[in-house]
């Protein structure tokens, strides 16, 4: 039987809604992932706020209907559109805020909370910005696979970022199975985003709120998705698990229970900067 974790549906308000899969004290099933949320995001949800010790990753789907307005503590703003990913390491501390760039539109994306190694959870925060244009693309007979991070099938993303880590965005039409290798030294999960996806012959859905964890189960590394039901999406989330622990306060997260109160107390103290009121 494919091990699996549980997806907890959540809710802010009628502006936000998600399907999440969070990590425990040691980061696992999903090491070096602390967390995913699969949204639908309205409206203005959630205020400027801190992270430290971990990467901040949203990547908007190719169907989402508007962007994300982007900006934090340190100056960086930017129009993350559709298709496209931005990824913030925020090290030793920073403030962002993201809020969809039209009302009235919904955005569909994943926020991805990635862990760093504990020796860069001290460094200086920055950004990295993929346009969707420059998302590598695989097409296999009924699959089409984007490459936000990472490497498949000989195409690799852009992208140079500070925990190894890759992300498959992964249609499927009706019918079709592919093979997936998974890098040795990884560790995958594949998350269903749309209609029900087989992996390794058990089927996942968002009705059954779970996703797929510990990929891959042979020993050759093959992890073999199939859209037996009709056309299907998901996504194949690997990386090298780093074996540290996690101590979190709200969205801040680190190795250490010392280096925790440092960045709380950094917060505190505006170290993190700050963000004016929108206008």
């Amino acid at each position: 039987m494919q091990a699996t974790a549980q997806l907890q549906p959540i809710n802010h308000g009628r502006q936000f809604r998600a399907f999440t899969l969070t990590a425990d004290q040691f980061a696992k099933p999903i090491d070096p992932f602390l967390g995913v949320d699969h949204a639908w995001i309205s409206g203005p949800t959630f205020p400027p706020h801190p992270h430290a010790g971990f990467s901040a990753v949203s990547y908007l789907f190719p169907d989402s209907e508007t962007g994300i307005d982007n900006r934090d503590s340190h100056g960086q703003r930017n129009l993350i559109q559709p298709g496209g990913l931005h990824w913030t390491a925020a090290g030793e501390g920073i403030v962002h805020e993201e809020v969809p760039a039209e009302s009235g539109k919904t955005v569909h994306m994943l926020q991805i909370f990635i862990n760093l190694p504990e020796h860069k959870q001290s460094v200086a925060p920055f950004a990295l910005t993929l346009e969707a244009q420059n998302v590598p693309v695989v097409h296999l007979p009924g699959a089409k696979i984007r490459v936000p991070l990472g490497t498949f099938e000989g195409v690799s993303s852009p992208l140079s970022v500070p925990t190894e880590v890759r992300m498959l965005d992964i249609t499927l039409e009706k019918g079709t199975e592919i093979n997936i290798f998974v890098p040795e030294g990884h560790v995958a999960f594949v998350m269903p985003i749309d209609g029900e996806i087989s992996v390794d012959e058990q089927a996942f859905g968002l009705s059954d709120l779970k996703a797929a964890v510990n990929l891959p189960q042979s020993a050759d590394r093959i992890v073999k998705l199939n859209a037996k039901r009709g056309n299907t999406k998901a996504v194949m989330f690997s990386g090298i698990p780093l074996g540290q622990p996690v101590y979190r306060q709200g969205p801040l997260a680190l190795a250490s229970k010392d280096a925790l109160a440092k960045a709380v107390d950094g917060y505190r103290r505006g170290a993190f900067g700050t963000l004016p009121a929108r206008v």
